[in-house]
């Protein structure tokens, strides 16, 4: 088992920060994330999404280059108590660029609708 963990190591000591990211997210993605995103107005929360396990870079269909949004899956936290209450519908939804948005791990109970 030692002998794994070590060879893990050094194969990811010598990959990219790049390609190390894309093999986090990869583990993240398979073990699943309880992700919030918060969207503000100003200083004032004006939505929030619960259930989030990640948030995407928009890519284009024809030229594959990275688009200016970041896009989701995730509960439509209508009263902001970081519960999936049953009116709360779990919806797909997009970040522009110049939105200010916080990505993070809910340390809340959730629950399911």
């Amino acid at each position: 088992m030692i002998k794994t963990a070590l060879l893990f190591a050094l194969l990811l000591a010598g990959c990219t920060q790049e390609t190390q990211n894309k093999i986090g997210r990869g583990i993240q993605n398979w073990t699943g994330t309880d992700g919030v995103v918060d969207i503000y107005a100003g200083e004032k929360l004006i939505k929030r999404f619960i259930q989030v396990d990640k948030l995407s870079t928009g890519k284009g269909t024809d030229d594959g280059k990275p688009r200016a949004y970041r896009y989701g899956y995730g509960y439509d936290d209508l009263n902001f108590n970081f519960v999936a209450d049953k009116n709360e519908k779990k919806i797909y939804f997009e970040v522009g660029e110049f939105t200010t948005h916080v990505f993070y791990e809910n340390t809340q109970v959730s629950q399911q609708p």
